[in-house]
């Protein structure tokens, strides 16, 4: 399989963290939560987390603290087809494929609930053919774009597909929520809206660099799932996000990095791309510690994490995109992707 276009969208409103400290203060959910949920909350939006800025899908940051069930599906509802198609365009675009010649898409989400799902609202705005194999994919939080890639290449080498169409998004301002504990103030703190697209195929692009998906691994760890989850409280999306998450996230990375490798009999020495997903500063700091990287090597996803925050699942599609418009050295890539489950996947791409 290869990977022959990119494309990512975001919304066009892009805030501050100190703009988003400022509009919280003045929000009546504010004074409602405690002067240790206020420390926190400082901490993390004026303070050095990794954090510049955030595309959200506000008109204005006081939407975020309407936080009704009915007005945060309203918001998924309109921005996730928008944003998925926006970001299909471009990977076609930047693919030269016609949508006409696209087999089957492939959707991840897991900020909102559509039925018929996204593929339906996607396939119908990029005009893709009536008889496109459609397959909506849920439930696997931030490490979402590997598994959906990997479900592409069942589809190629199957024979059945000559072309698929790969996408994730997120609006993570749908699955808003405050209260006092601490996992859900950081999670408020740290996500950002976006959505990343990839064409694949049997063949390379021969018009860009050829990204060849040479071999891959996932790993679920069932009993440490509560770690980092969603759950439903009031109707709304909470996020429970353990401190464990970092130290967790570079455990199982370091294992599964080692056994593709070893599968592929690739050493580590042979890496000269690193994308990783940007879970946050302490995941990033975290990975680099276990595994010996150097901030030039998580240099794409610190980027990605600076100016959109957590993206959650389409983050590596940012993070891949830069790494090859940069004219990153060629070789063997290794890109990953980790979150609810508790999971963790990685592939090794072959980049000329």
């Amino acid at each position: 399989m290869f990977i022959t276009g990119l494309g990512t969208a975001a919304p066009p409103q892009r805030y501050k963290q100190s703009e988003c400290w400022a509009a919280l203060q003045a929000s009546a959910q504010f004074s409602r939560l405690s002067t240790r949920s206020h420390a926190i909350l400082r901490k993390v939006l004026t303070g050095n987390n990794g954090i510049d800025t955030r595309h959200l899908a506000f008109d204005s940051l006081h939407e975020a603290f309407d936080l009704n069930p009915d007005v945060l599906h309203a918001r998924f509802s309109r921005h996730a087809p928008l944003l998925a198609t926006e970001a299909a365009q471009k990977a076609l675009a930047n693919s030269g494929t016609p949508a006409d010649e696209i087999d089957a898409i492939v959707i991840s989400t897991c900020t909102g609930y559509l039925c018929p799902g996204l593929t339906s609202y996607v396939s119908e705005r990029l005009g893709l053919r009536v008889d496109v194999l459609g397959l909506d994919l849920v439930g696997q939080g931030c490490g979402a774009a590997l598994p959906n890639l990997r479900t592409g290449e069942a589809l190629l080498t199957s024979g059945r597909c000559r072309r698929v169409l790969s996408i994730c998004v997120e609006i993570c301002s749908a699955a808003f929520y405050l209260d006092d504990d601490p996992g859900v103030l950081i999670s408020a703190c740290l996500f950002g809206d976006g959505a990343g697209a990839a064409v694949l195929a049997s063949e390379p692009n021969p018009a860009g660099r050829a990204v060849a998906w040479h071999r891959a691994g996932s790993v679920l760890s069932a009993p440490e799932r509560d770690l980092l989850r969603f759950e439903q409280k009031n109707g709304m999306l909470r996020n429970i996000l353990s401190p464990a998450v970092p130290e967790l996230a570079s455990r199982h990375a370091e294992k599964l990095l080692h056994d593709v490798l070893t599968d592929a009999g690739v050493s580590r020495n042979q890496i000269t791309g690193w994308i990783w997903h940007a879970g946050g500063r302490d995941v990033l700091l975290a990975l680099q510690e276990r595994l010996g990287l150097s901030a030039a090597d998580v240099q794409w996803s610190a980027a990605v994490l600076r100016d959109f925050g957590n993206i959650s699942s389409p983050c590596v599609y940012f993070a891949l995109q830069s790494a090859l418009a940069e004219n990153a050295p060629g070789g063997f890539w290794w890109l990953s992707s980790f979150g609810a489950g508790f999971s963790c996947h990685g592939a090794l791409l072959q980049v000329k």
